[in-house]
Order: C-alpha cells, then sequence, then structure tokens
C-alpha cells in the first residue's frame, strides 16, 4: 500500500524565525543546517490571465528578492549554507536575477504540461503523454475513451486548464458537458470519425503531480529511439497527500 506523508504549513515567517530554527538545528547533536529551499507559489504556480496578474507576479517578485535576502542573512548568522534554492517552473525567468540563489529548481513544468500554456514568458514544449483506449462510438463524430479523469489540484473552472487534453491524434476536444471523468472521456471531432474501437487518443496533462499519482511507471523515449522505463514515486509506494 502506499505510504502517505503528512504535509503543514511552515510556522516560519519572518528573518527572525528563521534564524531561530536554524540556531535550534545547529545544537541538535548529529544535525547540521546546509541549505535553504524557497519557492514562489504565487508566482511559479499563477498563470498569466490578466494584467492584474501579472502586475501581482512583478511585485511578488520584487518583494520576495528583499525579503529573501534577509531570510538568507539571517540564517547564515547560525549556519555555513552550501545552497539557496529558489525557483519553480513559473518564476525561472525571474529567479535568476536574485544574486541570493545558488540553484534553481523546476518542477512538473520540466514536462510542459499545458498549464504552463498560459504563461507569458515562456513556451513550454510537451515532453509528456498517456494513452487512453477508444472503447465505444457515441455520435458519428464522437468516441469515448477509458478513464482519463486525471485532474490537477486547485480550482477547474471553466477555462478546463486543469484537466487533460487531447493531443493526438489532432482535431479532438473534450465535451462541455462532461469533460474528463474517472470512467470514461468522450471527445469531439472530426477526427473521431476514423478512429476505430481499440485505437489509442494521447492526451497531454495539464500537471505532472496527477500523472506520478495515478501511474506506476514513465516510459523515457530518447531522441534516438532509445527506451528506458523508471517508477513513479507511486510505483515506490509512496503518495504525498
Amino acid at each position: 500500500m502506499p505510504r502517505h506523508i503528512g504535509t503543514r504549513r511552515s510556522p516560519l515567517h519572518t528573518p527572525e524565525e528563521a534564524a531561530d530554527a536554524a540556531r535550534s538545528i545547529g545544537m541538535r547533536p548529529g544535525f547540521r543546517l546546509v541549505g535553504v529551499m524557497t519557492y514562489e507559489g504565487q508566482v511559479a504556480g499563477v498563470p498569466d490571465t490578466s494584467p492584474a496578474v501579472r502586475m501581482m507576479k512583478r511585485a511578488s517578485m520584487h518583494d520576495l528578492a528583499t525579503r529573501r535576502t534577509a531570510l538568507v542573512d539571517a540564517v547564515r548568522e547560525h549556519a555555513d549554507l552550501e545552497f539557496v534554492n529558489g525557483g519553480g517552473t513559473g518564476s525561472l525567468h525571474a529567479t535568476t536575477d536574485d544574486p541570493t540563489v545558488t540553484e534553481l529548481a523546476a518542477g512538473s513544468g520540466l514536462f510542459g504540461p499545458r498549464l504552463f500554456d498560459g504563461y507569458a514568458a515562456f513556451t513550454p514544449r510537451p515532453a509528456a503523454l498517456f494513452a487512453l483506449p477508444v472503447t465505444r462510438r457515441a455520435a458519428p463524430d464522437i468516441v469515448t475513451l477509458y478513464a482519463g479523469g486525471y485532474i490537477a489540484s486547485g480550482p477547474a473552472g471553466r477555462s478546463r486548464a486543469r484537466q487533460p487534453q487531447p493531443a493526438y491524434p489532432p482535431g479532438l476536444k473534450l465535451l462541455s458537458t462532461e469533460g474528463a471523468g474517472e470512467v470514461q472521456t468522450p471527445v469531439r471531432g472530426n477526427t473521431a470519425r476514423w478512429l476505430r474501437i481499440g485505437d489509442r487518443v494521447w492526451m497531454r496533462h495539464a500537471k505532472a503531480g496527477e500523472m506520478c499519482e495515478r501511474f506506476d511507471a514513465v516510459h523515457l523515449i530518447g531522441a534516438g529511439g532509445t527506451l528506458e522505463t523508471v517508477p513513479t514515486y507511486r510505483g515506490e509506494g509512496r503518495n504525498f497527500g
């Protein structure tokens, strides 16, 4: 059975509190604080859906640069830090300007999922897909796919940005009245007219987490056609929630 690992919000909100935590860690036998990780969630995880959002993100990055510098300086009073981690896929382009940060981190954006299509600063190249078989023909231009309701965290909304999206063959889209479901996913389009029972429709996921939660392994295809299969964290018996 997957092992659940609980999470909680950090109790540290000021440089002084971070310094106290660093001091406490340094006093514990067998422990040494070597790094600090920061994450610009309000920037990295928010698409550029409006001018107001873009303005909020710029202001957040300006504020964060000041706050992160103060935090790191406070922690360095009690620990010899080897690295300061920062980023998130959606903010990498801005985090690189912060001299306090020594290394960058990117998450599901490495796969180029559709949630990142809404960012103005970069254009992702899709690198991960999952396939669903056609199980039923509901109408000449509608086929039903098996399962497929792998929804990303957060509100789905009218844009359906957190649902998977038909990618190949092109010319298919989800039905507005149903979307992607845990039992079936109907898709519509002229392409559906020549799809047969058993054919596969390749879907592009919204983020990476829902794919790694649902599947035990992913198949990595190299540029030369090489294939390697590696386990997801689900495949390793873990479940983060």
